[in-house]
């Protein structure tokens, strides 16, 4: 009994943890990005603004809360929770702390199926709002995000093959046991699986479901108040996700260094992975939806079956 309530408790202090993370990155990101674009960014809420994401969140929670009276209300309502479970079961796989809270021999490929269901919800939030701005955007954020499933699941493979396991805990201990990182042996993969999220998480250069020039907030535009917070914090842990997925399966795995914690090199690698997504925001303009789903057929797919063969062969 005692020890399934530590487990409990262990659970909602890892949730509470990774949350907080997620607003910590959220503002690291924005301060980043307004300094490339020579800005400030968030400034005056807590040192240096390091709280405004908690700010922005709670006024949104604060904000009034409308349902559109011809949206399907169940599935409209649900979809914001079911956002932000998405990320954080997914986080309970990734071995942030040495080894994933939840950990098994497949558990890539369960991961892969978070993801299409994140790619699903956001289909289903745009056609259920009853509005031409959130189904327009809702269908472009759908072609977009399953396309990419293709060269992101086959970026996963690499990895995966070398390591003789589809584990993403023993993946990362491969690396570590072999003093060696993905990102070396695999370079293709893990430009792939950068551009690939990039993609997947809606960022610019890939942001046109969400257009703001064309289609408003895409399938977002008729969500406010709470339910548009929780997709806020969605959007923030997948960005955590996604940092630390990049850093498991590429960066050297996530393991103790000397006397350092493996949490803090999660920590500092997932936060290098960050910096580079948003320099990359930085320097490149929108795709059209015709380039994005061009682009990945012509180039992505090509790299990875032509990195997976070599992977293979060297094998």
């Amino acid at each position: 009994m005692f020890e399934t309530i530590f487990e409990i408790i262990s659970l909602i202090g890892f949730i509470v943890f990774i949350i907080l993370i997620a607003f910590f990155y959220e503002w690291i990101d924005r301060k980043f990005y307004a300094r490339i674009q020579n800005r400030y960014g968030p400034l005056y809420t807590g040192p240096s603004g390091i709280l405004q994401p908690i700010a922005d969140f709670i006024k949104l929670l604060l904000k009034e809360d409308i349902i559109p009276e011809a949206s399907e209300k169940r599935i409209f309502s649900l979809i914001p929770i079911i956002y932000v479970l998405l990320p954080i079961l997914a986080l309970l796989i990734i071995p942030i702390n040495g080894k994933g809270i939840i950990s098994f021999e497949g558990d890539l490929i369960f991961l892969m199926f978070l993801s299409a269901m994140i790619t699903l919800s956001v289909f289903l939030a745009g056609w259920s709002s009853a509005c031409n701005f959130s189904r327009i955007g809702g269908v472009r954020a759908a072609l977009q995000m399953l396309s990419y499933e293709i060269p992101f699941g086959l970026s996963l493979i690499g990895p995966a093959i070398v390591a003789n396991s589809l584990c993403i805990t023993k993946i990362s201990e491969w690396q570590i046991a072999n003093s060696t990182a993905f990102i070396f042996l695999q370079p293709i993969g893990f430009a792939v699986i950068m551009i690939s999220l990039l993609a997947e998480l809606e960022l610019i250069p890939f942001d046109v479901p969400e257009a703001e020039t064309e289609i408003v907030a895409g399938w977002t535009t008729e969500y406010g108040g709470g339910r548009y917070a929780l997709i806020r914090l969605g959007k923030d842990l997948e960005l955590v996700m996604a940092s630390m997925l990049i850093s498991s399966l590429y960066l050297g795995g996530i393991g103790q260094i000397f006397f350092i914690p493996p949490i803090v090199i999660a920590i500092i690698k997932s936060i290098i992975v960050l910096l580079v997504m948003s320099l990359i925001r930085a320097l490149f303009a929108r795709y059209r939806i015709d380039q994005v789903i061009s682009g990945m057929w012509k180039y992505l797919f090509p790299l990875m079956i032509l990195q997976i063969i070599i992977v293979q062969f060297i094998g």
